[in-house]
């Protein structure tokens, strides 16, 4: 708990037990940490799976730095993360975050994670996106977040009045967003058909306007560009009121993966950082969910350790827990 729920290395875990007088080194606590996620692997493969089945998805990803020992150096790896969550429009599936190790950035990684995933998958500007949905079974939502950095960092770097109108005009769909929040995805689709509709045909109108005006070579083009290029994504949201405006979901649920991966400089191996992955899992779910991610952990490996049956892994997914007397399985 305290290397992937308070982001505390075990090499200073260590440190803090032989201030108490306990002798555990590092090798020691990694020993354990591999074991427990040994154990909690099929948890976290039925929790992705499960989020597969889902119609609607976030996904992002984030750089692990991994020890390469026949090198003396480290690789950057890959924490891939996919995450549902319909609350915002009143939706009954609880949510769900589930973390994928690759050792790189490939393409064919996220097909082989998200094998079978049929729906919308809200992303960022990342090419691999486009081509898993060239296979005809995802439509992507593109966010609106990073499209607004884009005029934010020439706004914020000086004088820049076509940047700081754009930032209005992306204000405006936010403003529509925040009255909406919590309604069912059909009557967020409705306000969206009447006040985001005309919104979006007039910005992507002004869009190509300026964009004609100004020189092509500018960061101020590259920037109207980049939306343009992704309009049909990032409208997608008016049609479909399950779609959020913005890829942030997931982007918080990937802040305690940078703060780890901060306080902690690197994973020791490959088997580590997969080992990060599934423990993060289930910590994320269980926060996301309401519940005690440390309760969490110590019930549900004892039930397993104790036998539980395989037949019944959904009882131990995070958002199905609940905490009660530990029952000895024959």
């Amino acid at each position: 708990m305290s290397k992937y729920a308070d982001h505390l290395p075990l090499y200073r875990q260590a440190q803090i037990y032989a201030r108490q007088g306990i002798a555990l080194d590092r090798s020691t606590l990694a020993d354990w940490v591999g074991h427990a996620a040994f154990h909690l692997c099929p948890l976290h493969e039925r929790l992705l799976t499960v989020l597969r089945a889902r119609s609607k998805l976030f996904a992002d990803e984030t750089t692990v730095p991994v020890l390469d020992p026949g090198r003396g150096r480290t690789k950057t790896g890959q924490l891939w993360a996919y995450a549902a969550d319909d609350r915002p429009w009143g939706g009954l599936d609880p949510p769900g975050i589930a973390y994928v190790y690759a050792p790189d950035r490939k393409a064919e990684r996220l097909f082989s994670h998200l094998a079978g995933f049929k729906g919308v998958l809200q992303v960022d500007g990342y090419n691999a996106y486009p081509k898993l949905a060239e296979r005809g079974e995802v439509e992507l939502a593109f966010c609106w977040v990073h499209m607004r950095r884009n005029f934010y960092e020439l706004a914020t770097a000086g004088p820049a009045p076509i940047a700081s109108e754009a930032l209005n005009h992306i204000a405006a769909f936010y403003a529509i967003e925040k009255e909406i929040r919590g309604r069912s995805a059909e009557e967020r689709r409705l306000v969206r058909q009447q006040k985001s509709r005309p919104l979006a045909d007039a910005f992507e109108t002004w869009l190509r306007g300026k964009l004609a005006l100004i020189s092509q070579k500018i960061k101020l083009a590259e920037a109207i560009r980049y939306a343009l290029s992704r309009w049909q994504g990032l409208t997608r949201f008016i049609d479909d009121g399950r779609i959020e405006l913005d890829n942030n979901t997931v982007e918080r649920s990937i802040r305690g993966i940078k703060l780890s991966r901060k306080n902690a400089l690197f994973a020791g191996s490959d088997g580590g950082a997969e080992h990060w992955a599934v423990v993060a899992t289930l910590v994320e779910t269980c926060k996301i969910n309401n519940v005690d991610p440390l309760a969490y952990l110590t019930d549900v490996l004892t039930r397993i350790v104790n036998g539980h049956p395989n037949r019944d892994i959904d009882q131990l997914l995070p958002w199905a827990y609940r905490a009660e007397a530990l029952k000895a399985v024959a």
